[in-house]
């Protein structure tokens, strides 16, 4: 009478052992997609900031394809095809990201700012109108302003502008563009004090230190200004200057810059000597 309850005992010792196997293995299996979720994540992230973009793009085409329905993967591929300079496959990229049910109105400020890099200014507008008054981030002021320098709006533009530099730690590239602004509208005074400022923000900001040699240019002030640079960074920027004064009819002086920018370059500085050659061949 022994064996049948030894039986039963040891059928219930299997089927115990089975099933915390069984709870073994799906504990396993958790915590083995719980680091695939973590390791996903981390890897997004270094594909978003330190990864070649090319390279990015690829990883998340390959892995929103895997995962068409999630967002953080479709709006990793728009960032990295941004980052790529892939503008025209970014702007659909971006309007798939818009129309999944967790977009944000941060994606649409994307979709905006994607479609001014490939030139449909008009697009990007009625993009950014179907925003929310409420949503007030510095990448929406910052092309707002954009879209109103386009349209020569330019109350709107300083005002967009203004509030912009508000919503930033980081305001040296908005300061800049909104010193181009008034570059372009013959505000000269105004865009120098304005590329210096984006100059004092970010000392390494190059495009502005150029820009503010064009406004000082502009002015027939052929000299450059006490801002941090180089030898190559002077050379480049007193080539600038050589070029904005010939513009004007000041050649003399453009020549004087030249030869000191020829001098200044720590290598062959060629676009110097080739505007240098070409003004003396003519005289």
């Amino acid at each position: 009478m022994r064996h049948p309850i030894l039986l039963s005992a040891c059928l219930a010792g299997v089927v115990l052992v089975a099933g915390c196997a069984q709870k073994q293995d799906d504990t396993v299996d958790r915590a083995f997609q719980d680091i695939n979720v973590v390791d996903e994540s981390n890897l997004s992230d270094v594909m978003l900031t330190v990864a070649d973009p090319n390279e990015a793009a690829n990883y998340f085409s390959r892995t929103a394809k895997e995962k068409p329905d999630r967002i953080d993967l479709q709006r990793g591929l728009a960032y990295s095809l941004i980052r790529a300079k892939r503008f025209s496959e970014a702007v659909p990229a971006w309007e798939r990201v818009t129309e999944m049910d967790d977009a944000l109105p941060e994606d649409r400020v994307a979709l905006a700012d994607a479609l001014i890099r490939t030139g449909d200014w008009a697009e990007a507008e009625k993009t950014l109108d179907k925003l929310p008054p409420t949503h007030e981030t510095f990448n929406r002021y910052r092309i707002e302003a954009m879209l109103a320098d386009s349209n020569e709006e330019w109350t709107k533009s300083d005002s967009f502008y203004e509030i912009a530099t508000g919503l930033t730690t980081k305001p040296s590239g908005v300061l800049n563009n909104w010193g181009y602004s008034k570059l372009s509208r013959g505000d000269y005074k105004e865009a120098e004090r304005l590329f210096g400022e984006a100059i004092r923000q970010d000392p390494s900001l190059f495009t502005a230190k150029n820009n503010l040699v064009l406004a000082r240019g502009a002015q027939r002030d052929y000299t450059l200004p006490v801002i941090p640079m180089d030898q190559s960074e002077r050379a480049q920027l007193l080539h600038t200057m050589a070029l904005s004064a010939i513009k004007q009819g000041d050649v003399s002086i453009g020549k004087d810059l030249l030869r000191e920018a020829i001098e200044t370059h720590p290598q062959h500085f060629d676009a110097a000597v080739r505007a240098l050659n070409a003004l003396e061949t003519k005289t």
